[in-house]
C-alpha cells in the first residue's frame, strides 16, 4: 500500500465509524445513528467503506475512486433527503406555526461532520496518490 493511500484508507475508516454516529436528535429525547434512520442506506454506506478499503489493499485505484465518488454522493443525498423529511413530515397539521415548530425540534448533530469528511479525505488520497507510486506485484526476473 503506497503511503498517499493511508489518507484514502483513514478517510473509508472514518466512513465506517461515521455510520454509527450520532446523526438527529428529535426532541431532545434520543439520538438516532444512520442505521436507525435507515438500515439499508447505512449497510449500503458501510459496504462501499469495506470495497473501498479492498481497493486501497488489492491497489485497484479505480475501484477506490469509485467507492470514495460514490460515498460522497451518497452522503449529500442522505443529507438533502433528512432535510426534506424533516421540513414535510409534519405536513398533516393544519396549522403552519405548529408544524414548523415541530420541524424546529429535530436537531442535527456531530455526525454529519465524520460523513462527509470521511468521503472528501478518501478523494483527496486517491486524487494525490500518483500512478508511478503503485509497486507493480510481478517482478521480472
Amino acid at each position: 500500500m503506497p503511503t498517499k493511500s493511508y489518507l484514502s484508507f483513514a478517510g473509508f475508516v472514518m466512513l465506517i465509524a461515521a455510520t454509527y454516529c450520532p446523526l438527529l436528535r428529535p426532541f431532545g429525547l434520543r439520538s438516532f445513528d444512520l442505521y436507525q434512520l435507515n438500515q439499508p442506506y447505512g449497510l449500503l454506506l458501510l459496504l462501499i467503506g469495506v470495497v473501498g478499503i479492498l481497493g486501497i489493499v488489492l491497489r485497484q485505484k479505480a475501484v477506490t475512486r469509485l467507492c470514495a465518488w460514490f460515498a460522497l454522493i451518497l452522503a449529500i443525498v442522505l443529507y438533502i433527503a433528512t432535510l426534506f423529511k424533516i421540513h414535510h413530515f409534519f405536513g398533516f397539521i393544519p396549522f403552519k406555526s405548529i408544524a414548523g415548530f415541530l420541524a424546529r425540534q429535530i436537531r442535527f448533530k456531530w455526525g454529519w461532520f465524520p460523513l462527509f469528511g470521511g468521503p472528501l479525505l478518501a478523494i483527496t488520497g486517491v486524487l494525490t496518490t500518483k500512478k508511478g507510486t503503485v509497486i507493480p506485484d510481478n517482478k521480472e526476473k
